[in-house]
């Protein structure tokens, strides 16, 4: 369905192009007070730690990895995206070298890739990378 003949309350098809938004969320009527919810806990989490989709659907009590997914696809630019990843550690495919960048900058744990890994892409090391929200980010509390 393209953009023109999609009726102007419905949200956007999955893997719709979305206009470039800066900082602020479209208002698609069934779906802008979650994604806003998801973007808050992206915020949340601190510089150097991450949250899976599952992660950041249960902190919320609501909707599941899928859900959050969706969210970030359309509206994360506006957040440290960067932060809210797959449980595998696999880092976000078309993003890697950008993810990459923002993980060395804040000194996220990473494991090194093994040789038969595709690009010799490092993977995220989870078990020390990953922040279940116990702990007030810096500046921030819960």
């Amino acid at each position: 369905m393209s953009e023109e003949s999609r009726p102007a309350d419905t949200v956007p098809e999955y893997g719709d192009t979305v206009p470039e938004h800066g900082d602020t969320v479209p208002e698609y009527p069934e779906y802008p007070e979650y994604a806003e919810r998801v973007l808050e806990v992206a915020e949340l989490i601190p510089p150097g730690r991450v949250m899976t989709y599952g992660d950041v659907a249960e902190w919320l009590e609501e909707g599941g990895p899928r859900q959050v997914g969706r969210a970030m696809a359309l509206y994360g630019s506006a957040v440290p995206w960067w932060r809210v990843v797959r449980a595998d550690g696999v880092l976000l495919p078309g993003h890697e070298l950008r993810a990459l960048g923002h993980y060395r900058e804040e000194g996220t744990p990473l494991k090194g890739a093994s040789r038969s890994a595709e690009g010799h892409m490092p993977r995220l090391d989870m078990a020390r990378a990953r922040w279940d929200g116990a702990e007030p980010a810096p500046g921030r509390a819960r």
